[in-house]
């Protein structure tokens, strides 16, 4: 149930976002939309295709662990730019970088606690992520601020 969406919403939805966000010439949202896209496709992949099957045996939650330190990289670098949106995407940002480098940990050593305080932060970084998108669309809707994005300075 989980992969259906993670490859139609997360996958194909963000991707067609970001490509939209480049026609409006919105680099922030273009990158961020279309590499989250881009994420959610290539999770698809390795959880359908078996990610232990693809590397040596016992090498899976090493091989999934780098995968998501590159994650933790791009996301922390997204969170730097983030600082001239808002504060509602800069938390999202920020939760998200914190939630793939505990997953990348836990996966990296086994470390079972990274991987469920990874899980905690990241439904933190969903429900953040929420309020984030409603707030745009709400604001959008009225044509005034309804619910606060918090801007930062530009």
């Amino acid at each position: 149930m989980v992969l259906g969406l993670a490859l139609a919403y997360g996958g194909v939805a963000q991707l067609l976002a970001g490509m939209w966000e480049f026609r409006a010439g919105n680099t922030f949202g273009a990158v961020a939309f279309s590499s989250f896209g881009a994420f959610w496709i290539s999770f698809f992949l390795l959880v359908t295709f078996n990610a232990g099957q693809i590397v040596a045996p016992g090498n899976a939650g090493h091989a999934i662990g780098l995968y998501e330190w590159a994650w933790a990289i791009f996301t922390f670098y997204m969170t730097i730019a983030a600082l001239r949106t808002s504060g509602a995407v800069l938390l999202v940002f920020v939760l998200l970088t914190v939630t793939f480098v505990l997953l990348a940990i836990g996966d990296s050593g086994g470390h079972t606690t990274a991987t469920h305080w990874g899980g905690y932060v990241g439904v933190a970084t969903a429900i953040a992520a929420w309020y984030a998108s409603f707030a745009q669309v709400i604001n959008s809707t009225f044509g005034k601020t309804v619910a606060p994005l918090f801007p930062l300075g530009r």
